[in-house]
């Protein structure tokens, strides 16, 4: 598994378990993310992508561990994990539909709010790398379209200073030009120093702009390494992009 040169992983899973009751679903996964990069954690429908999310933000017990900046998360509670650093925009992007766009922004920052200069200044910068935001920041977030409602869910967490920030299929619904255009966000958030994880079932999508790849099968890591590599990887391509 290729990884950056003397780094030490900002996330480090070994031997992750867990699962809904009794059901099963993930199978000692392990994974590394380190300081900056962009990782693409893919695989089809079903194969526990979300559940190792909900996993690492504390949403779902689980066995094994979890260590993010040397510390243990697995028995955290999620309040605390996301005061640590590790954010998520969900799947289906889960904004507050009746609230403004800017009223959803300032509730990614709900945890900072003793620091408002800071807020004032993060806020400017979200309408800097989404002008549609600030061109819809009292419009209702319910009412805009499905990519512009992604952007402000990515908005939304980027507000809470993430140290890791996941994103959960991101490309869900929305069309391919959209999906470039987040994908463009991904890079300058990385170049800013934000580390990504990012989930989903589009792998041509994913593994094009990942520095770095994991594909998940039954609930197990089958393949690894760099995603330009993983892109031209004659088993991947015949099983995720119909090649």
């Amino acid at each position: 598994m290729s990884a950056p040169a003397d780094t030490t992983p900002l996330l480090k899973v070994s031997n992750l378990g867990a699962g809904y009751g009794e059901l099963p679903v993930l199978h000692g996964v392990d994974l590394e993310i380190y300081p900056a990069e962009m990782v693409a954690l893919v695989g089809s429908n079903g194969a526990g992508k979300t559940t190792l999310l909900r996993a690492l933000s504390g949403m779902l017990s689980c066995s094994g561990s979890i260590v993010m900046n040397g510390r243990e998360l697995v028995g955290v509670t999620p309040d605390r994990i996301f005061g640590l650093g590790l954010v998520q925009v969900p799947e289906g992007r889960q904004l507050f539909d009746r609230m403004t766009v800017q009223d959803n922004l300032l509730m990614g920052s709900y945890r900072r709010h003793n620091d408002k200069a800071a807020i004032e200044r993060d806020l400017d910068k979200m309408y800097a790398i989404f002008p549609r935001m600030a061109e819809r920041r009292r419009q209702l977030a319910g009412s805009m379209s499905g990519g512009e409602q992604q952007m402000c869910a990515i908005a939304r967490a980027l507000m809470a200073a993430p140290v890791l920030m996941m994103i959960d299929e991101m490309s869900l619904g929305l069309a391919p030009v959209v999906t470039q255009e987040l994908m463009e966000v991904m890079a300058a958030i990385q170049r800013d120093g934000v580390t990504v994880l990012l989930v989903e079932q589009d792998v041509q999508l994913a593994l094009s702009g990942a520095d770095r790849a994991y594909v998940m099968e039954t609930g197990r890591i089958v393949h690894s390494g760099l995603a330009k590599n993983l892109i031209n990887d004659p088993a991947v391509q015949q099983a995720y992009l119909g090649i």
